[in-house]
């Protein structure tokens, strides 16, 4: 039923979750390369900024495309989305430096931000309502296949032959899912003209300004978090960024989100808190691996396959019309689940316990995920007003990279400023994922706030 459904999307749908697929596999695959190519660079202390560039720039990105939906439609924030994605995946693959390579995944980061958020409109744009979960649902599952096979690719690309290869190999493929695309995208803006509703040109421009903002107070964070302990510069660095986090992502999102407010606000903040706490722990989980318990980097990166699967389980769980809870209780009990894995994860950090229990913790885990994550997506489209699908899943969006920033940026530094190349880091990886296993527990009780108003 389900498929018939769907037929007539399913030109649309095959390029949706195409697209999603390559950004899933580079994802995966980065992660379990990293380790690699942080030492091949001669960069292991730098391993966070590798990851959170890449976010922080997709902060731009995501502000960027909301606004250009709404006013001009998906086809040029996809298409511009496409090419600085894919030139960001080159310079990586030929980066000399790990400067270079920075400058590469800021540049991807930025494209993949534009993406993310046209496909949320492009979803509006094309499918019922009705239908809406179940797309979702398979976007989610878009990430199985990169999940069981990236890591695997990657560790052995980046062992065997080169990590090189691992960016490069993603252009190539983006051209089919974009040429499947292409017929569907709006090239007109979805307000009606003379809407109130309607961003102005000055509104889009000071949105702008308030993402490039938000984009340097993230890495103005991580960059003062990581020099606390060498004199006041790094600490009136981290309150400087603070402030400009807060400036600029204010305006970016509806009102009472840093509050969180009832219906629509918290359901953002949500995004974001789930986000900071699950990818500030999964980041770190390959390079535990590999000094903790002696894995190959294509062994690390198959224990993030457990994530893959069990979030696409949650996700599929959510979208199923038998599900009786409402939605906002499925955030208390995905928190809750996250919440109970980042805690027991701290038990599996030192042999003799095997590292292979990691796969399964984090499959459950990831469950936590799916649950939430999907639910953001479909209450946002819901409880948006028409014509403003675009600007909210823009702050969604962002706020899910803001969170992921954050949570990355934070364990990043942390790991800077105490990484033991001699010792071993499990003190260090035990205090951060019981942090954020407590943290887990309030972002629970914030679930109850999503409830419509």
């Amino acid at each position: 039923m389900a498929s018939a459904r769907l037929s007539p999307y399913l030109t649309t749908l095959a390029g949706i979750v195409t697209l999603i697929t390559l950004i899933a596999f580079e994802a995966v695959a980065v992660s379990t390369a990293m380790p690699v190519l942080t030492r091949d660079l001669n960069a292991v202390r730098e391993i966070g900024f590798g990851f959170s560039v890449f976010i922080a720039a997709q902060l731009v990105g995501v502000v960027l495309s909301g606004s250009w939906c709404d006013t001009s439609g998906t086809r040029r924030p996809v298409t511009t989305g496409l090419v600085l994605f894919g030139g960001g995946q080159l310079i990586c693959g030929f980066a000399p430096t790990f400067t270079f390579l920075l400058a590469g995944r800021a540049l991807a980061g930025g494209g993949a931000g534009l993406l993310v958020v046209a496909m949320y409109v492009v979803i509006a744009d094309v499918f019922p309502t009705r239908l809406q979960p179940r797309v979702f649902s398979l976007t989610a599952g878009a990430w199985v296949v990169p999940g069981i096979v990236g890591p695997a690719l990657a560790g052995w690309l980046a062992e065997e032959v080169t990590w090189r290869l691992v960016f490069l190999l993603v252009v190539p493929l983006a051209v089919p899912p974009a040429l499947a695309l292409l017929p569907k995208l709006r090239s007109a803006p979805s307000h009606e003209p003379g809407d109130p509703s309607a961003l102005t040109p000055s509104q889009v421009r000071r949105r702008a300004v308030c993402g490039v903002a938000v984009t340097a107070g993230v890495l103005g964070l991580q960059w003062g978090l990581a020099r606390l302990g060498h004199g006041v510069v790094g600490g009136t660095v981290v309150v400087l960024a603070l402030l400009l986090v807060v400036a600029g992502f204010r305006p970016l999102v509806p009102r009472g989100t840093l509050l969180l407010r009832r219906g629509l606000p918290t359901v953002i903040a949500l995004r974001g808190l789930f986000a900071g706490m699950f990818f500030g722990a999964e980041s770190f989980i390959p390079l535990m691996l590999i000094n903790q318990h002696g894995f190959e980097a294509g062994q690390a990166g198959l224990v993030l396959t457990g994530g893959i699967v069990g979030w696409t389980a949650g996700s599929y769980v959510q979208a199923r019309p038998w599900m009786p809870l409402p939605r906002h209780l499925l955030f208390v009990i995905g928190a809750l689940i996250i919440a109970t894995s980042l805690i027991s994860l701290t038990l599996l950090i030192r042999p003799p316990v095997s590292g292979w229990l990691v796969l399964p913790l984090w499959a459950f885990c990831a469950t936590g995920m799916g649950l939430s994550i999907a639910s953001t997506g479909v209450l946002t489209l819901s409880y948006s007003e028409p014509g403003q699908e675009g600007r909210n899943s823009s702050a969604l969006q962002l706020s899910d990279a803001l969170g992921a920033a954050l949570g990355i940026g934070v364990t990043g530094a942390a790991f800077a400023a105490w990484h033991d190349p001699v010792g071993g880091d499990a003190r260090l990886f035990t205090i951060m994922w019981f942090s954020a296993g407590v943290f887990g527990v309030l972002v629970a009780l914030a679930g109850f706030r999503a409830r419509p108003t």
